[in-house]
């Protein structure tokens, strides 16, 4: 038994090694090279994310709520330049509220539910929409996230990276065996996207202490975005 898995521990290490080499048989007089590049960016979007919620005796009055919020919510953004039609609404509802201790489940009210998203590029912006949304309490459940929407350009950085430390290898590899590297003839890249970056609650953020003093995340930038890539690459020896 022992023989057995042994061997079966063997074959899946060959297996998972030759996934990361090109098809094939080995080429005479090649080298082959694989290494991982990375790329810092900064995040280029901040996407903010509140509920609106409201609840009332009638359908009627819960609804009528719910529409004062969202135009006040309207006006902030027209306050602070932005067009209200950049804000998209991703859930919407409007559902009837029971007490569910009463055996006979009775109708106590009408809740209405909707979230909301809003992407910005202008950061400065952040600060003021939701100390005015915080202050309005008008708002529930508020999430503020960076990311990195132009991820092509810092995947390509990434790829660049990964190949330089591919091919240094490679090199060190010819000149350790008297030989010179010569052209690419083989390469594979697979890259690889973080996850958004979540930061405090837009209504921390907002909050103060007594004596005006300043939020938490007062002057401190949003943490960077790092793209990864990994690189498969063959060359000749000359």
């Amino acid at each position: 038994m022992k023989i057995v898995a042994l061997l079966l521990v063997v074959l899946c290490t060959v297996a998972a090694v030759a996934q990361d080499r090109p098809t094939g048989r080995a080429q005479a007089n090649t080298v082959y090279a694989g290494a991982d590049g990375r790329f810092e960016a900064n995040p280029d979007t901040a996407l903010m994310q509140f509920n609106i919620s409201a609840q009332e005796d009638t359908s009627s009055a819960a609804y009528d709520r719910a529409s004062k919020s969202a135009d006040q919510i309207r006006q902030i953004l027209r306050a602070n330049g932005i067009d209200p039609k950049a804000a998209q609404f991703s859930f919407f509802s409007l559902e009837p509220v029971y007490d569910y201790k009463n055996p006979k489940r009775k109708l106590v009210a009408y809740r209405v539910s909707a979230n909301v998203s809003l992407k910005l590029k202008d950061f400065s912006k952040i600060g003021p929409i939701t100390q005015q949304l915080a202050d309005a309490d008008i708002t529930e459940n508020q999430t503020l996230s960076y990311t990195l929407e132009d991820m092509e350009a810092a995947k390509t950085k990434a790829v660049e990276d990964a190949y330089r430390r591919a091919r240094q290898s490679a090199e060190a590899v010819a000149r350790a065996s008297g030989r010179t590297l010569g052209e690419l003839s083989y390469a594979s890249v697979d890259t690889f996207e973080p996850p958004r970056l979540m930061a405090p609650a837009p209504r921390m953020m907002a909050m103060k202490m007594d004596g005006g003093a300043p939020p938490p995340t007062e002057e401190f930038t949003p943490q960077t975005v790092t793209v990864t890539a990994h690189v498969n690459a063959m060359f000749t020896l000359r």
